[in-house]
This record gives structure tokens, C-alpha cells and sequence, in this order.
């Protein structure tokens, strides 16, 4: 075995005293901590990774989604929050979803300040349809109302961590918060700060904050743990729920824990994401062909087929906008937002002979703005794509002016956009792939949980997606944080707790051998298909516990370390099979499916009925799981005010 390259300095303790600590330094992240420190505050931020590129948008963005109330935007933000929380069926969050639909534009704004990239400055695409050439600005999706925007993603997270340097905000890289810890010195717990390790020495750092923000993104790893290349999942492989674990084990509340999607980005059931041609989201409008030149029609919601790119990027005859991303994408979806996508009988269309396989993705034949804008700009722009598909590909010869990219379509898939990614076996889920119903954190018109101190962030609240909604939700969210601390005085630490944590930490490191982290991630996984995969019934989700239990009290306890690095992963794995657990738990509390959840249980197969169309909610108190309920748009009754835009100004931070 190698030798470890960094000093390791297991248990050793660090103390850090600050206002507001905020776990995980990606876009929501950064933005929380710049909140805060804006408003006086002495705040950190514990990262994982490194901050300058951590976090689900670390690498790039190509869209900023559903900015309503940028200049040439034809829809109010009102409009387009009902819109979203319709088309997801209403399991989403209206919170989260109006702050970005009023503040991201602002938002977008502020990064331009501080240096990121938003606007077409050099005018190469001067004239296209997707531009407005007063304000130079690229727009998405539905041309004619211009909400979602073409933007240089790759230049916004260094432009925030420059910005949080600049602000005197203290960065700790490669620290992992492990557990948040809670002060009783008053009426009611709160929160008092958190324990984190080092993933470099094995040192650890308790923080004592008087308010926490949870920004640590989605929970992967589940269903899937199967590449060697480490494409289990996609989004960052290392998002592995660790706050949603953390806030689990405290009593906080969290709903939609029950949801998953059919997986995507794996790597030895799929292609690389958005590495081949396809015709959906970062590669929209692009035309797409059979192996004898013949276009595969693009359908709007009613049907009609759609020629060119100008139809293909217009709302239908009768519909006032659309909704296309992967955002607000749900199984079902309302038809009247549905936006244009490839044919849904294309497989039909195979058998009659009228298309044959393999399919191609027509750059060379799009007109030049939009071939510039797909392969230039938006995969040039995306993280996923940035160095894996635009560097690569490019460096290896390919010319979208010249190359078509094949598109590998499986016969007898559906066309939405995630099916063109590969044909992944059903019980494969994901709890973040393509939905605007991610399972996670409940919180009120603050962004606040319902533990004292604590806030949330980005992907880690219930119904939150995309990059524009993790930094509007971030910059709300640091500065409540901020104004909470301000008031608060500072909580005492409960040094037990932080005596249990340390031996929890350091027994993994402890032991010279027995369970590898990757063998019990991958045993998890294995549960999780076979008990909680794309169809359940009681007796399954049960079983499913009964595994989680002896996996709890035998193979966990049997994992080991040999470094920081796997000490962290081992931690990971801790987290993901508390994860599970929730996730068993929740679903044997919906006695309903639901195609908007992608929930599918064989003992209650009717779809949606009314009395199921609620939040459901699951908590840890001392132990036991309390399940409970919150009806839809709870965020618009008492004792919210009954409008958005009511909410917005009794509640807005600034």
C-alpha cells in the first residue's frame, strides 16, 4: 500500500467559533456564506470538496432557469411558480420555487459583479432568434418568453469562491461535517454547530455556530453503485446525502423521501451525459435522424409535428409558455405547459419501417447559430460535459460543422429526455434525476427547518432543482441565518456528544480489516433494488428493513478504514444506509402510487388518488419514526399569507 502523502493527525481536536456555519461550499453554498457575511456576521463554510469547483455546478453550467423577471421575460413570477408546482402535480415546493423565480435575475446580476460570464459580449451570436440584442442575452427553450437563459456557467463558481475570499468567509476544504450538534441551554433544542474530519490529516474540527445552513446537495449512491469510473450517478458521486442524514439523526422533518426516478448517467448502462447526440436539454432543439437521412419529427403536446428548430422553440397554438428542463421535469407533467419532444411513437414508427436505426444527431444541417450555441456554448458550458464530451471530443477531431453524433435510442424506450442516455434496468433508481419532487428537508418562508438555528439550502430542501434555484434559495437562506445570529446567544456544546462522535469516527480506523466501504455501499445498493426498486408492496419495503437492520448491526459495524481518504467514504456509506432506511420508511407511508413521485406499489396501484395528493412526513424523534402530514401549497396557509408575492414581501431579507 502506498504511503499516505499528508500527516495524519487522528484525534486531534480543533476548535472554530463562528456566527453561521455553512455546510457544503457548492452554489447554494457559496451563496448562503456571502449572505451572511454581507450582513456582518462571522461565518465558515465546510466543504467536502474544494469550494473554488464543489458541488453539483462546480465544473459548469449551460442554462439559468426560470429568471422571470429578467428584462425581455413575458411571464410573471406568480405565473410561473403556479405553473411549476401544477406541472409537478403539486409535489414540489412553492417556497423555493417563487424566491427563484423573483430572484434570479437579481441573482444572476450579482455573479456578473463579482465576475462570472451571463452575457453574449462579443456578439457571436449578434442576429440569432435566441438573442436579444439590446441587452445582449441568450435564451432557452421557449424563444417567444424568454425566462430560462444561455449562460457561461463555467466562470460562476470561481467567481463566488473569489467573492467569499474577499468577504473574509474562513474555507475549509476537504472537511466533512459528520454531525450536527444541538444546545439545551434554553426552552427548546438548537442548534449549537457541528463536528467535521479532515479528509487529508483525519483531524477533527468541532465548529460552535448559532445558526447553521444544510447547502450539501442530493443524496446518490442508493440503487447504484456499479462503475469503476465512479458513474453511479448524475450528479457528483460524493453527494451522498450527508445532510439529510445529519438532520435525520436531530429530528428534523422531511417529506417527498419517498421519490425516485428512473436512473441516468451510469456509466455500464449509459453513455456519458450528454456525450451523445440527443435532442433534449443541453443539446435542445437539436434535429435528429435515421440512418437513411430521414428526420424523426419533433411532436408539441397536442401532437402536431414540428419541422424546424423556430417551431420546436415556440409555445403551441393556444399555449401561452412552456416548460421544458430538467428542473420541472415529472413523470406526468401538465399538458398545458408540455413543451415539444421527439415523437412518442417512434418505436412504432421503427417496426412500420418508416425509420431505421441507429438515429444521429443532424448538427451540420442545423442552422448556424443553433449549432454554435448546442456544441459551442451549452455543452462547452455544462459541467458534465465541459472537459469529459467539448475538451475530449474536440481535441479528438470532432466538427459539429461537418460530424453527426450518433444517438443511441434503445427500441422500445419512451422519448423524454432522459431516455436518450441509455436503457437502464428499472429497479435502478435515482432520488435527483430529472424530477421537481427530490425527497428532503421541510422548511417554512425563512428557508428554516423546523429545529431552531438550522436552515436549508439548494438541493437539500424537498422540491428544490437546478442551479438557479440553489443560489436563489442560498442567498436567502445566509442572510435569515444571519439575521437569526445576530439575536442569538452564543449555545453552549454538549462535550459528550462530541466524545461520542469522535469514537464513532475514529473506531473505523481502528480496526485493520473486515467490510470495505465500496462492499457495504454496493450491498446497500443491492437491497435497495430488490426491496425498494420501481415496484413495491408492503412486504417488500419490510423485508428491505429487516436487511437495513442487519446491515445496521453487523456488516457496518465490521467497516474499516486504512486512511482519511476511505475514512471519508466509510462515513459516506453511514450516511447512505441511514438514507435507506428513511427512504423504506417513507414508502410504506404513501398507501398510494404516484406517477409525478415515480412510486409504483403493487398493493395500492391506483395512481394519485385525491386523499393521497399530500406531503408526506417523516421525522426521528428519539428513535422512533413519526410519520405525519402537510397538505399541498402549505406555504400559502396559515400561518403563511395566502399569495406568493404577499409571502415575498412580509418574509424577503432584504
Amino acid at each position: 500500500m502506498l504511503e499516505w502523502p499528508y500527516p495524519i493527525r487522528y484525534y486531534t481536536l480543533n476548535k472554530v467559533d463562528v456566527d453561521v456555519l455553512v455546510v457544503g461550499g457548492g452554489m447554494a453554498g457559496c451563496w448562503a456564506a456571502i449572505r451572511a457575511a454581507r450582513r456582518g456576521v462571522k461565518v465558515a463554510i465546510a466543504e467536502k470538496a474544494s469550494v473554488i469547483r464543489s458541488g453539483a455546478a462546480g465544473s459548469g453550467i449551460d442554462h439559468w432557469q426560470h429568471a422571470a423577471t429578467n428584462p425581455c421575460s413575458k411571464v410573471a413570477p406568480e405565473e410561473l411558480t403556479e405553473a411549476e408546482v401544477e406541472h409537478c402535480g403539486g409535489y414540489t415546493n412553492g417556497i423555493v420555487r417563487y424566491i427563484r423565480c423573483r430572484d434570479a435575475w437579481d441573482t444572476l446580476l450579482e455573479m456578473e459583479r463579482m465576475g462570472a460570464k451571463i452575457r453574449d459580449t462579443e456578439d457571436e451570436f449578434k442576429g440569432a432568434p435566441f438573442r436579444d440584442d439590446e441587452t445582449k442575452l441568450l435564451f432557452a427553450y421557449d424563444y417567444e418568453n424568454k425566462f430560462t437563459l444561455r449562460v457561461w456557467g463555467t466562470t460562476f463558481k470561481p467567481a463566488l469562491f473569489n467573492e467569499c475570499r474577499r468577504l473574509g468567509v474562513d474555507i475549509f476544504n476537504r472537511v466533512m461535517i459528520t454531525s450536527l450538534l444541538l444546545s439545551n441551554d434554553g426552552k427548546e433544542a438548537r442548534i449549537a454547530g457541528a463536528i467535521g474530519v479532515d479528509q487529508l490529516t483525519g483531524e477533527l474540527y468541532v465548529f460552535r455556530a448559532k445558526a447553521v445552513v444544510l447547502s450539501t446537495g442530493v443524496s446518490t449512491r442508493l440503487w447504484s453503485f456499479i462503475d469503476p469510473v465512479g458513474l453511479s450517478s448524475f450528479y457528483p458521486p460524493n453527494e451522498t446525502g450527508d445532510g439529510i442524514a445529519m438532520a435525520w439523526k436531530i429530528g428534523a422533518m422531511l417529506t417527498l423521501m419517498e421519490s425516485s426516478g428512473p436512473a441516468a448517467g451510469i456509466g455500464i448502462f449509459s453513455w456519458p451525459s450528454f456525450g451523445i447526440g440527443n435532442p433534449a436539454n443541453t443539446w435542445y432543439p437539436c434535429r435528429i435522424v435515421d440512418s437513411k437521412g430521414r428526420e424523426v419529427p419533433f411532436v408539441d403536446r397536442d401532437g402536431r409535428p414540428l419541422r424546424t428548430p423556430d417551431e420546436v422553440t415556440k409555445p403551441s397554438p393556444g399555449q401561452k409558455f412552456m416548460l421544458i428542463g430538467g428542473s420541472i421535469y415529472s413523470g406526468r407533467g401538465s399538458h398545458k405547459y408540455l413543451g415539444p419532444r421527439i415523437t412518442p411513437n417512434l418505436s412504432e414508427l421503427v417496426e412500420k419501417g418508416e425509420l431505421t436505426p441507429p438515429f444521429y444527431a443532424d448538427l451540420p444541417s442545423m442552422p448556424e447559430h443553433e449549432r454554435k450555441a448546442i456544441f459551442g456554448l451549452m455543452v462547452g458550458q455544462e459541467g458534465k460535459t465541459n472537459i469529459p464530451i467539448y475538451y475530449n471530443y474536440t481535441r479528438a477531431g470532432f466538427d459539429p460543422d461537418k460530424d453527426m453524433l450518433q444517438a443511441y435510442w434503445q427500441y422500445g424506450s419512451e422519448t423524454k429526455w432522459l431516455d436518450w442516455f441509455g436503457k437502464v434496468p428499472a429497479n435502478f433508481r435515482d432520488s435527483a434525476v430529472g424530477s421537481g419532487s427530490k425527497g428532503g428537508l421541510v422548511v417554512d418562508w425563512n428557508l428554516k427547518t423546523n429545529i431552531e438555528g438550522l436552515y436549508a439550502a439548494g438541493c437539500i430542501i424537498a422540491g428544490s432543482a437546478a442551479a438557479s434555484c440553489a443560489a436563489t434559495s442560498g442567498r436567502w437562506a445566509g442572510a435569515k441565518a444571519a439575521d437569526y445570529a445576530k439575536s442569538a446567544s452564543a449555545p453552549s456544546i454538549n462535550w459528550s456528544e462530541v466524545d461520542e462522535e469522535e469514537k464513532r469516527i475514529y473506531s473505523l480506523i481502528e480496526r485493520e480489516e473486515g467490510i470495505c466501504w465500496k462492499e457495504l455501499n454496493a450491498g446497500i445498493c443491492r437491497v435497495m433494488r430488490e426491496y425498494c426498486g420501481d415496484y413495491k408492496n408492503e412486504d417488500l419495503l419490510n423485508i428491505g428493513l429487516i436487511w437495513i437492520k442487519e446491515i445496521k448491526e453487523k456488516e457496518a459495524k465490521e467497516l474499516y478504514a486504512r486512511n482519511p481518504h476511505e475514512l471519508i467514504r466509510a462515513l459516506e456509506v453511514l450516511n447512505i444506509l441511514v438514507i435507506a432506511e428513511i427512504v423504506l420508511h417513507a414508502s410504506l407511508a404513501r398507501r398510494a402510487s404516484s406517477e409525478y413521485l415515480g412510486f409504483y406499489r403493487l398493493d395500492y396501484p391506483q395512481l394519485d388518488p385525491p386523499e393521497w395528493r399530500k406531503f408526506i412526513t417523516i421525522r426521528n424523534e428519539g428513535g422512533t419514526v413519526k410519520i405525519g402530514e402537510l397538505p399541498f401549497n402549505y406555504w400559502l396557509k396559515p400561518p403563511f399569507k395566502s399569495s406568493y408575492q404577499e409571502n415575498y414581501e412580509v418574509y424577503k431579507p432584504w
